[in-house]
């Protein structure tokens, strides 16, 4: 079919059967077709370019940004100079993110009043035979937070786990058949006599009561110790007579220590312990 009078032609295509562009007038391609005019309703928010300046983490980060790009001597900052350049990045923040600019603008307010303090009379602090200079403060803030920056930074350099390295780990298949080692005869001997041990333990012992008394023991001792300089702690003890009667010569013992009658003495650590009486009779 033939085109009528006064109808645009189409575009010729290409190989690929797409519209080829036609004396270069195609702006732009549109999902591979060629776009020869932008759109009339076409919306761009304003915030959807955005010109990204160098990234600051807060105001004494650009601060000392500004300082030490310039070489500055960070005990004695030029105000004017500094203060000019920051506003002039605040002024561009501003523009595009009111709520980070406000951040800034209070050092910025910072930095003005500081300024105009240098331009008053200095005043003369009580005690001091210089008057405080009004950097005082912010060169405090800006040397604390540069050290910490290095820190950070220094912390940053340390390999970490998942960035630098990774963790070496180990595949083990549970299924896998596990070999038990053989039990010679000796072995199951030793365990057979171990059960016996075990059994042995739990005999029936028949108790019958025994009276013993502590005074009666004290006079013992005493005894024992009558005469003699001193007696060696084991020497106070008779082990086959049995438990209760150990314990009850050791209490008679601690008694007559408590009632001054006797002395415990021992030459040096981990020396024998010797007993004496604490008297000794005319």
């Amino acid at each position: 079919m033939a085109p009528e009078a006064g109808d645009t032609p189409p575009p010729p295509l290409d190989d690929l059967g797409q519209p080829e562009v036609v004396d270069h007038v195609a702006v732009a391609r549109l999902y591979g077709e060629p776009l020869f005019a932008l759109p009339t309703d076409l919306y761009i928010p304003p915030d959807a370019l955005e010109v990204f300046l160098d990234s600051f983490e807060g105001p004494l980060d650009l601060l000392l940004y500004l300082i030490r790009k310039q070489n500055f001597n960070i005990l004695d900052i030029p105000l004017a100079d500094v203060t000019r350049q920051y506003l002039t990045y605040v002024e561009q923040i501003r523009k595009t993110n009111l709520e980070l600019a406000s951040e800034y603008l209070l050092m910025a307010a910072m930095l003005i009043e500081i300024k105009s303090r240098m331009l008053l009379p200095p005043k003369k602090v009580e005690g001091a035979d210089e008057p405080e200079d009004p950097r005082a403060e912010l060169v405090r803030r800006l040397i604390e937070y540069e050290q910490m920056k290095l820190a950070a930074a220094g912390l940053d350099r340390l390999p970490l786990l998942g960035r630098d390295f990774l963790r070496v780990q180990v595949h083990h298949d549970p299924s896998a058949r596990v070999r038990h080692p053989d039990v010679a005869l000796p072995e199951l001997r030793e365990a057979w006599m171990e059960i016996l041990k075990r059994a042995k333990l739990h005999t029936h012992h028949t108790i019958t009561r025994e009276e013993l008394s502590v005074r009666e023991h004290m006079s013992m001792v005493l005894r024992t110790l009558q005469g003699r300089r001193f007696v060696e702690f084991e020497e106070l003890f008779d082990p086959s007579r049995g438990s209760q009667v150990l314990v009850v010569t050791f209490i008679a013992m601690l008694e007559l220590a408590r009632e001054r009658l006797l002395e415990v003495t021992q030459a040096e650590a981990f020396a024998p312990i010797y007993v004496r009486l604490a008297y000794q009779p005319a």
